[in-house]
């Protein structure tokens, strides 16, 4: 029997650096604030006017979310 260890090399991850960390971060506060808005918003962050209320209401509709 051969022994295949000496083949087998620890994996090393790829370096990431802390500017695609910071970015990846600001994306995922981005969409978690914008679901917050479509989702539960009901009007009480978003208070520029009709126009914007309406939008979020209809996001509610195209995703399921009850606001009724």
């Amino acid at each position: 029997m051969s022994n295949h260890t000496d083949s087998v090399r620890p994996l090393n991850p790829p370096a990431v650096s802390a500017r695609v960390i910071w970015s990846a971060a600001g994306v995922v506060t981005m969409l978690l604030l914008l679901a917050y808005l479509v989702a539960f918003d009901q009007g009480a962050v978003s208070q520029s006017g009709m126009y914007l209320h309406e939008l979020m209401h209809d996001g509610r509709h195209l995703l399921g979310v009850p606001c009724h």
